[in-house]
């Protein structure tokens, strides 16, 4: 396959008119050269993308019967990939459904979402088994985004700063249930949230930064304790500014350690109701283009009508875009991350850098450093989207 004419997102963060070259196997052939003359911003870009005809060397790559797709006029990004995503289409991970989980998979792929990490919720140990074994049943195919790992959040997190997670199955940080649930999902948790002050948490994470992305959240942990959580290894913050302590100067908490910490990436929910636009402003500022992390947070109800649903055995309202608890708690959220991206364009990050943090930067967050990426040889999840920014097709 060859996609002609459109504006490429190269890896180097700058967007190219060009051809991209599909293998057989579903994997980037070619890519088209970066050069000053053909490298464009997205100021000059436009709803009308000039011609570019085909790129050198493309017809070594490309049989005379392979199937081309005209993409002048758009935008070919990375497939986006969500590392903190719950649920959507009235399915839950937490569900232990295979069935509910490819829904789930199904409907992310249609919205752009080529990738993520189905992500669990704060409940009894032999729960969270049964769930993590849901993963082997969802299937692998063009129609569904693919399971990178699990996110496993919760447990181990702070009761103070539970959020909508139920404070009656919160755990201390425990190495071996770790370990436990590791094995019985083959190894494929990819991110652990966990709260810093907690009793064990420190040899927890020393025990297994090397296992696994450990990440700060849900915690009101002050700023000696977060820095030492990331001296030690923790490598990752959930939600920043949810379910954590304030930004305050005289105690920025984990928001002050995770800029103090050069090796740590940070996730914010860009649905436009848990971040003001301006702190994701100042987020992408403080934290620049390669360590911010764009997540949904989402829940059953994304993709939904209005009404109730559930979420960790609390029952959750949604109306319009906001989801709450009974006590008007927010419960995740009900946008999917391509809306998120849109969202962050949309408050004035430029659209690279907002590409950039919802595909390969979640990626690299849990050491997969060639996934989100328009690369040679890389997988060809790919995204065209309009001048809009409204997606055309997902390949």
């Amino acid at each position: 396959m060859i996609i002609r004419n459109g504006l490429v997102l190269t890896d180097s963060g700058v967007f190219v008119r060009g051809d991209l070259v599909i293998d057989e196997n579903h994997r980037i052939a070619a890519v088209p050269g970066v050069e000053a003359s053909a490298a464009v911003s997205v100021a000059e870009s436009s709803a009308t993308v000039p011609g570019a005809g085909t790129s050198p060397g493309t017809a070594a790559f490309l049989p005379a019967d392979d199937e081309i797709i005209d993409a002048q006029g758009l935008y070919v990004l990375p497939g986006l990939v969500d590392v903190h995503i719950h649920g959507a289409v009235g399915h839950d991970f937490c569900d232990a459904s295979p069935q509910g989980l490819a829904r789930i998979a199904a409907y992310l792929h249609s919205n752009g979402i080529t990738s993520f990490c189905p992500t669990s919720m704060t409940l009894p140990p032999a729960d969270l088994k049964e769930i993590f074994r849901s993963i082997q049943g969802v299937p692998a195919d063009s129609a569904h985004a693919r399971i990178l790992g699990i996110h496993m959040e919760g447990p181990f997190i702070a009761p103070e700063k539970k959020g909508a997670q139920n404070a009656s199955h919160i755990h201390a940080p425990d190495i071996a249930l770790f370990r436990e649930l590791n094995e019985a999902c083959g190894g494929q948790i990819r991110l652990i949230t966990i709260a810093p002050e907690q009793p064990g948490s420190m040899e927890f994470i020393e025990a297994l930064h090397d296992t696994t992305a450990i990440s700060l959240g849900h915690s009101p942990a002050g700023y000696e304790e977060a820095k030492k959580a990331f001296d030690a290894g923790a490598c990752h913050a959930t939600h920043l500014f949810n379910a954590m302590a304030s930004l305050h100067h005289r105690d920025p908490g984990i928001i002050g350690a995770a800029a103090d910490s050069p090796q740590v990436m940070v996730e914010v929910i860009c649905d436009g109701i848990h971040v003001h636009p301006a702190v994701i402003r100042m987020i992408f500022g403080l934290f620049g283009p390669d360590r911010v992390v764009l997540i949904s947070d989402a829940m059953r109800a994304a993709g939904m009508e209005d009404g109730s649903y559930e979420l960790g055995g609390q029952e959750v309202h949604k109306c319009g875009s906001r989801a709450t608890l009974a006590d008007g708690t927010l419960a995740g959220s009900v946008t999917n991350l391509f809306g998120c991206m849109q969202n962050a364009v949309r408050f004035g990050i430029p659209l690279e850098t907002a590409v950039r943090a919802a595909s390969c930067n979640p990626a690299k967050s849990i050491g997969l450093a060639d996934a989100g990426r328009i690369i040679p040889g890389g997988e060809a999840d790919l995204l065209l989207v309009d001048s809009n920014l409204e997606l055309v097709k997902v390949l």
